[in-house]
């Protein structure tokens, strides 16, 4: 999806020579998405989540295919291909939440840590090599030859899919309804380690967003240009690819609350040591162990996202899983931008780190659950009153 993303941009790109159009693609791309991601998640408790999958992938095969011969033809505008980014958009609304919750219907309770990690992996590498890949398609071919590349990438995933052989879903199916999406939400509230796993991640990725102004320590703090650039962006990708090389072979970790909250707090001293670093080696260390601890944390909080959720409730929350990790995605770079914009591009990074503490103090102390949960305690219980007005204030409601 990625490389179809990238050839997309760069066409929208070479039609407009408008910077305003990629952020209209931008907003045609994941404004449908975020809409309607709920909904997909109540879809995917209701139905055969691999058929979801299969019939979802086939949109962005038809696109690619539609895109490929307009391209040729030279029909291709602007008007065609926001249309064709929506159907897309809407057809991930559906997909994500139903691909997450296949994965514990394929891997057994003992090896999904681990199956967790390899799918964290797969996606970093897939966003780095997607552009990279559609960059090299059109460089020695043209635009229609990245289209027509990512058509076979996704016929290929449709042939694997169809090989697979999930469990069904365990537990009773609820209709499609607004009743049955409160549920999903109802039950993420309810449960402190849910709540306090997703609430982490959402912050540090908000306060945490370092990346967002590697182009400013390049150039003007650390002055060591492009090719310096390029390191420091790698280094973050070589921190995580390293540590999920450790999580593999080690045995799985049980108490994945308790390690969440120590990768959160390494990501924040991490993201402070790299902001106030001046020293090109430094800084390469200190954001490497950023991408070490936040590879940590994905893992952990995707394992106890699913462990601690009923199967025939995963659909529903991963949904909400999405929404909060959409929400710190568009957020964070704003948010470091903007701080950068108004002090500077040191202080954006290191209050931002100790936000990132700040709220890995709130969360700790406040939802004891999450300290505590391990992956082999079975599902959570139901919180009690006392304990929902407690959730309720924890979160600023």
């Amino acid at each position: 999806m990625t490389l179809l993303q990238a050839a997309i941009a760069w066409q929208v790109y070479r039609i407009s020579g408008s910077v305003l159009q990629l952020g209209i693609l931008g907003l045609v791309r994941f404004g449908p998405s975020f809409a309607l991601m709920l909904v997909g998640g109540a879809v995917a408790d209701r139905y055969d989540r691999k058929a979801i999958v299969i019939v979802t992938q086939i949109a962005p095969l038809v696109c690619s295919l539609v895109l490929l011969l307009a391209t040729q033809a030279g029909s291709a505008g602007l008007p065609l291909i926001y249309a064709l980014v929506l159907v897309i958009a809407l057809a991930s609304a559906f997909e994500n939440p139903a691909r997450l919750s296949l994965i514990p219907a394929v891997v057994t309770k003992e090896t999904f840590q681990n199956a967790i990690t390899v799918n964290t992996t797969a996606q970093s590498l897939a966003f780095v090599t997607g552009p990279a890949l559609a960059g090299l398609a059109i460089a020695a071919t043209s635009i229609s030859g990245a289209y027509a590349l990512n058509a076979i990438f996704v016929a290929v995933s449709l042939v694997a899919l169809l090989l697979m052989r999930p469990r069904p879903i365990d537990g009773p199916r609820r209709a499609v309804s607004l009743g049955a999406i409160k549920e999903g939400v109802s039950f993420v509230w309810h449960r402190q380690a849910l709540l306090g796993c997703m609430t982490l991640d959402m912050f540090a990725v908000i306060f945490g967003g370092a990346s967002a102004l590697l182009p400013v320590y390049a150039s003007n703090i650390l002055k060591v240009g492009p090719r310096g650039y390029g390191i420091l962006a790698a280094s973050l990708d070589g921190g995580a690819l390293l540590t999920s090389i450790a999580l593999v072979m080690t045995p799985q970790i049980q108490r994945t609350g308790r390690a969440l909250l120590i990768a959160v707090g390494a990501f924040g001293v991490s993201t402070i040591a790299f902001g106030l670093s001046r020293s090109f080696p430094l800084s390469i260390a200190a954001y490497m162990l950023v991408g070490m601890a936040d590879q940590v944390s994905v893992v952990m909080r995707h394992t106890t996202v699913q462990l601690a959720t009923p199967d025939e409730l995963r659909g529903r929350v991963n949904s909400v899983n999405m929404l909060f990790v959409g929400s710190s995605n568009q957020l964070g770079a704003v948010e470091s931008g903007f701080v950068a914009a108004v002090t500077s591009a040191t202080f954006a990074v290191v209050s931002g780190g100790i936000g990132c503490l700040a709220v890995l103090a709130a969360v700790g102390a406040k939802l004891p659950e999450l300290r505590s949960y391990r992956v082999d305690g079975g599902h959570l219980r139901r919180a009690e009153p006392e304990e929902a007005e407690e959730l309720a204030a924890a979160s600023g409601g």
